[in-house]
């Protein structure tokens, strides 16, 4: 395994669980698909994104527990919105579970500084933005105490968070 394993390697290997945080507002704001979403283009999420979608459901499939939890601000961000109204048909219908968190309701949990992965419980994947989102790349870490905590952040928000089909955004 090295820094640069892709998430099909990464899943692969997985044989349990893979949790994922998000902790952002914004994610790559030149992305084609976001833009055309800002520009009213009607289109399939999951064609867009068929290469995410069909690892999800092949990983599930295996009975790897796939679970999202994102804590956003609200009002939420157009591009939050847009990951919400996608969500159904990119995420849950391929088998994840998506909790929502607003970001008021995290002031008292102890989070690390970044998104990320956690595999199996073994080993973590940092994802790395800039300021306005642009992704800047990710670094990985088998170290214990890392692993405990970016399992144990994702427990908590996991535990407060709202499930998609009963969540609100404002």
């Amino acid at each position: 395994m090295t820094e640069q394993s892709t998430f099909d390697e990464l899943f692969a290997r997985c044989t349990r669980s893979a949790v994922h945080l998000e902790l952002r507002d914004m994610y790559t704001p030149d992305d084609p698909t976001y833009l055309d979403w800002k520009a009213g283009v009607v289109y399939d999420p999951v064609e867009r994104f068929r290469d995410w979608y069909d690892l999800m459901v092949k990983t599930v499939a295996r009975g790897v527990k796939v679970r999202r939890a994102r804590i956003v601000s609200e009002p939420i961000t157009d591009f939050i919105r847009h990951e919400f109204e996608t969500t159904p048909l990119l995420n849950i219908s391929a088998g994840e579970e998506v909790r929502w968190l607003n970001r008021r309701q995290a002031s008292d949990l102890a989070l690390p500084g970044n998104d990320f992965w956690v595999f199996d419980d073994e080993l973590v994947r940092f994802g790395y933005f800039a300021g306005d989102g642009t992704y800047l790349g990710h670094e990985l870490s088998k170290e214990p105490s890392v692993v405990q905590l970016c399992s144990t952040a994702f427990d908590a928000v996991w535990k407060r968070a709202v499930d998609h089909a009963e969540y609100r955004p404002s």
